[in-house]
């Protein structure tokens, strides 16, 4: 089985979709994929679907459901739906998800940075960030359980576009990346890291004056937004351009 889940949830079978349509369905699926082979509880997946309030039909609903998902996949030739004590798993490999992909190639960009090889550390960077299709399962609704992998995941996708920046402005890409910087900045105004980045290209591209208002900006919104100062590290980018 195939199974994507950094952008649209796909999940395939012999090129063959084992997904429903229905959205409860597919938030149990999801579910169970983030979590492949490991086991989901039942009391989990009645908090993911339903809160903390789950219908008196609840065990029966949620029966239903699974009893769809596995008829979608031995439909389609596969098995993988199972029943442990106390709740379900989607018995798969880790690497039939995408993001085993990801966490692969990001970790071979770290082992990368480690070596100073910059050249190498931004090609898996970017290689990870290419198997993003858009913001994670973002065609399916979100309960508790969901919403902290889909967090834990665009966590590590921000990361790892900081990580990539970092490594392209190691290798003097600095020209290429303003207008990208630009974006990332206004999307995440309290983002430190992306500002110190911001700050290095517009200084090493020459527009000194605008560094040092990436620098303003970004002090403004901390003391207005959270009554701090930027960190020391960037206390001290910025000295360094004055």
């Amino acid at each position: 089985m195939e199974i994507r889940v950094l952008g649209m949830l796909e999940a395939t079978e012999h090129h063959r979709s084992v997904l429903p349509s229905a959205a409860k369905p597919r938030q149990v699926f999801a579910l169970l994929a983030v979590r492949a082979g490991r086991v989901v509880p039942v009391p989990t997946l009645f908090a993911e679907l339903w809160g903390d309030r789950p219908p008196r039909s609840a065990h029966a609903t949620l029966q239903t459901y699974v009893k769809q998902l596995r008829r979608l996949m031995r439909d389609a030739g596969c098995d993988a739906l199972g029943t442990r004590f106390g709740g379900y798993v989607l018995d798969v490999p880790s690497t039939a998800v995408d993001v085993a992909d990801y966490e692969r190639l990001v970790e071979a960009g770290r082992e990368a940075v480690e070596r100073a090889d910059h050249e190498t550390a931004a090609h898996h960077f970017r290689a990870a960030l290419d198997l993003w299709r858009g913001p994670a399962l973002v065609d399916v609704p979100t309960g508790d359980s969901l919403s902290i992998e889909v967090t834990r995941l665009e966590d590590s996708r921000l990361s790892t576009v900081e990580c990539r920046i970092d490594a392209e402005l190691r290798c003097g890409r600095h020209h290429v990346l303003l207008s990208e910087l630009a974006v990332l900045t206004a999307r995440h105004p309290l983002n430190e890291n992306l500002c110190a980045h911001h700050m290095t290209a517009l200084a090493r591209s020459g527009r000194q004056f605008q560094a040092l208002e990436a620098y303003r900006t970004l002090r403004t919104t901390l003391v207005r937004e959270l009554g701090v100062e930027p960190s020391s590290r960037l206390r001290s980018l910025h000295l360094s351009l004055l």
